[in-house]
């Protein structure tokens, strides 16, 4: 808060006794002054003190000034001096004339020092009312807004504050939320919150409701009902709130409770989000999986009744056709279910990345082994740079990713074009990736093939959820995974993963002993031949 505090008074006797030494000032003055001015012109001296005590010091010590201006400039000035008795009875219309100036100056300066201080108190209580909701503004969780309410309140009033909140689902009653410093509340205490909370109006210290409680209790009223309850207690139990502090404290009661509606309105908000994207998911999740099980299963079921029926008479041919088709679709079947699975372990948090030195050639290497029979037909190019370090990694989550990318790109190239793997390291990182020669992604889809379900191209098959299980795993590393077409044609997907701490020594056996030769990237072209059909 820019202003910690509200204005105060000065002490009242004080400004009496500076009207009095004002006055005497004055006399000391116009007795130094008499022999050279007459005794009207010395007038204007206490005229203009008792200006100054109307201006400064208030009302009350300006007409205190008028009355010994009054009796001093007869006693000190006027003929006879230092008696009160008055020769020319024309100063006593003078005598009335500054008491009656005196009276009026003071009451008008009274008056404009009036306006004054309430203009100035609500420009504080104003700039108090919009630090406070800039800060509450600010606050993105409802603890942040509690805290902030509690502490511009005790700081702004002197005061000891809690906040107490309903309990989860309105039914286990008000929860102390946030205590101020050395706030403790009894059942007594509780009883009262209570009552102003289920009644809407203030309760406690200060009200006609429970007086005798040790705080005051305001309700946080919204549109929406009831929020929470604000509860100040003053460290002196002598100390008592002000009108204007009571409207104030009101006011910033209003606020609060206007942002703890607003947090609760983004919780809400954000539950109905998320209820709106598991329904999104759900609906995605049983469209792809209505679609390709059924597909799989179909093929699978229908193979293995005509292989059933023993009637029919099939040659080895057909019946190692039926066989292959049901291999294969089976295989499918595991791909999908793979997916599923994995994508389920790892939102579940059941997955835990175990990270050890590997090298990175080794495992794109099992990568490749792994996926030789979708690779068949096609030419592969592996290219590593010489001076790739170890990575702390999760061999078999990391060998998956690959997997995935691989067969990624295999789904959506045309067949016999090649795919391209490369891996270099970027200072603190090791960047891996798997480039093909195929269409490339359309304009925006950079980021979305990451999203769970979703496909560039439908007719392509699948769940959608391969290369959501790629960025998963990725981040889980602590790196980060991305998508682009190349310039010549084609997609390309990189992964880069973080080198941290000093790895093992690498073994020098079998190291080139030619540094022309260990400067050189290695580059290695990979023809996978057709498998022969199998059952």
């Amino acid at each position: 808060m820019s202003n910690g505090e509200l204005p105060r008074q000065a002490t009242p006797w004080k400004s009496y006794l500076l009207s009095l030494v004002l006055m005497a000032t004055a006399t000391t003055i116009g007795i130094a002054l008499r022999p050279a001015f007459s005794v009207a012109n010395l007038l204007i001296i206490y005229l203009f003190a008792v200006i100054v005590a109307a201006m400064v010091l208030g009302r009350g010590p300006a007409i205190l000034a008028s009355v010994l201006g009054v009796l001093a400039f007869d006693f000190f000035l006027v003929h006879p001096r230092f008696t009160l008795a008055v020769d020319d009875t024309e100063y006593l219309l003078t005598f009335l004339g500054l008491l009656a100036v005196g009276v009026v100056i003071s009451t008008l300066a009274d008056r404009f020092r009036a306006q004054a201080n309430t203009a100035e108190r609500r420009a504080n209580e104003t700039a108090m009312l919009n630090d406070l909701s800039r800060d509450l503004a600010a606050a993105g969780t409802l603890d942040a807004i509690v805290h902030i309410v509690i502490d511009s309140t005790a700081k702004v009033f002197g005061r000891q504050v809690v906040v107490l909140l309903p309990g989860p689902g309105g039914e286990d009653g008000l929860v102390l939320s946030a205590p101020g410093p050395e706030f403790t509340i009894n059942d007594r205490e509780q009883a009262v919150a209570a009552w102003a909370f289920s009644h809407g109006q203030a309760a406690g210290r200060g009200t006609d409701t429970l007086s005798e409680a040790e705080a005051r209790y305001l309700p946080l009223k919204t549109a929406r009902g009831i929020v929470g309850i604000l509860g100040v207690k003053p460290l002196d139990p002598a100390s008592r709130l002000t009108p204007d502090q009571r409207r104030l404290l009101e006011a910033f009661a209003s606020l609060a409770a206007l942002a703890i509606e607003r947090a609760h309105l983004s919780e809400e908000a954000e539950h109905a989000r998320l209820q709106v994207e598991s329904e999104r998911m759900r609906s995605s999740l049983l469209s792809s999986v209505s679609h390709d099980l059924r597909t799989p299963l179909t093929a699978i079921t229908g193979a293995a009744s005509s292989l059933m029926v023993e009637d029919q008479q099939l040659d080895a041919g057909t019946r190692l056709e039926l066989a292959q088709g049901i291999y294969e679709e089976a295989n499918r079947l595991n791909v999908l279910v793979r997916n599923l699975l994995d994508m389920t372990r790892l939102e579940s948090g059941a997955i835990h990345v175990s990270k050890a030195w590997q090298l990175v050639e080794e495992v794109i290497g099992a990568a490749l082994t792994r996926t030789e029979p979708i690779l068949a037909g096609r030419p592969v190019t592996v290219c590593l740079a010489p001076d790739l370090p170890l990575v702390p990694l999760d061999e078999v989550s990391i060998e998956q990713v690959l997997i995935n990318l691989i067969e990624n790109a295999v789904k959506y190239t045309p067949a016999g074009t090649p795919i391209e793997l490369a891996a270099w390291p970027t200072g603190t990182t090791v960047v891996v990736e798997v480039a093909d020669r195929g269409p490339g992604l359309s304009p925006g889809d950079e980021e979305r093939v990451f999203e769970k379900f979703y496909r560039a191209r439908p007719q392509a098959g699948g769940v959608g959820l391969g290369l959501a299980i790629c960025r998963s795993i990725v981040e889980a590393h602590g790196g980060r995974i991305w998508a682009g077409n190349r310039p010549q044609g084609g997609a390309t997907f990189r992964f880069d993963l973080p080198v941290e701490g000093q790895p093992p020594a690498l073994p020098l056996d079998g190291a080139s002993e030619d540094p022309a030769e260990s400067s050189t990237w290695s580059a290695v072209s990979i023809e996978f031949e057709q498998p022969e059909s199998r059952p």
